[in-house]
């Protein structure tokens, strides 16, 4: 779709939009609509717009940004109808923040390094805006993000002040051990669990799974990148095995589990990636 309109055009044009639908003779199902019942939405369409940026799907990705920003506007809009704040306050605090923070490009100061940059940030969020220091590093990480992000994030704040390995093999003794603690849960269990078993079994299994994620984060590998690429890769596989078992009428239940695994074995060797 070529448009000539400037950006300053086309955002106008959406909150025009935004508020007709808003409006007491708008639709009736945007009228509804609330901030909260929109968090669902926004985490969705980010998580498809990071599909489309994965795939390189350029044109996907103005789709699903389309939908972001339509959220985005929506919610604003909401808060603006309520007399809280307006849409331009938010778009007018966000440049003025990028302004202030960046002063190295903007300002008199210097910072040729990202992490110059971010030593600044830290500088100009406690000096300029007043944010009181946080009494740990670990309160600075979000208890809103999803738990494998967190656990990410937790430890790179951790290892900014030096507490990491000091060797990658550190890491790999630590997933071996907790890989041993699981394997032992389990066998402790055995048939006859209880919920002190499973409270038991769901610790190890955090355990090895945070320090996996450590492992990522030491090869500067991000955990969810990582896994929504096998995710992917796991639903080809898996449609292929469909896709060939309806092919050859063969049943998907566990009555014909070798044939699922021999097409599982040729969708591997199909689809690599």
């Amino acid at each position: 779709m070529e448009t000539k309109k400037t950006p300053a055009e086309a955002f106008e044009g959406l909150y025009s939009v935004v508020r007709r639908l808003r409006a007491d003779d708008g639709c009736p199902w945007d009228r509804e609509q609330t901030p909260e019942s929109l968090r669902g939405a926004l985490i969705e369409e980010t998580y498809e717009c990071i599909e489309a940026i994965d795939s390189k799907d350029w044109l996907h990705v103005r789709e699903e940004l389309g939908d972001i920003y339509l959220l985005a506007t929506m919610i604003a809009y909401m808060h603006e109808q309520k007399g809280l704040f307006s849409v331009s306050q938010a778009l007018e605090e966000i440049t003025a923040k990028l302004i202030r923070r960046h002063p190295h490009v903007f300002g008199e100061s210097s910072a040729s390094t990202s992490a110059e940059v971010l030593e600044q940030w830290a500088k100009i969020k406690v000096e300029q805006e007043g944010r009181k220091p946080k009494d740990s590093l670990m309160d600075q990480v979000s208890r809103a993000l999803p738990p494998l992000e967190r656990a990410y994030k937790l430890q790179k704040k951790a290892a900014k002040v030096g507490f990491d390995w000091p060797e990658l093999s550190g890491v790999w003794e630590k997933i071996e051990e907790e890989l041993a603690e699981v394997k032992e849960a389990c066998y402790i269990h055995g048939e006859h669990e209880t919920e002190e078993h499973r409270e038991h079994l769901e610790e190890e299994l955090g355990d090895l799974l945070f320090s996996v994620v450590n492992m990522c984060r030491y090869l500067q590998i991000d955990p969810s990148v990582a896994l929504q690429r096998t995710n992917n890769k796991f639903v080809r596989r898996f449609q292929h095995v469909e896709q060939t078992m309806k092919t050859q009428n063969i049943p998907m239940d566990k009555e014909h589990i070798s044939q699922m695994e021999q097409f599982w074995q040729n969708a591997k060797n199909t689809y690599s990636e």
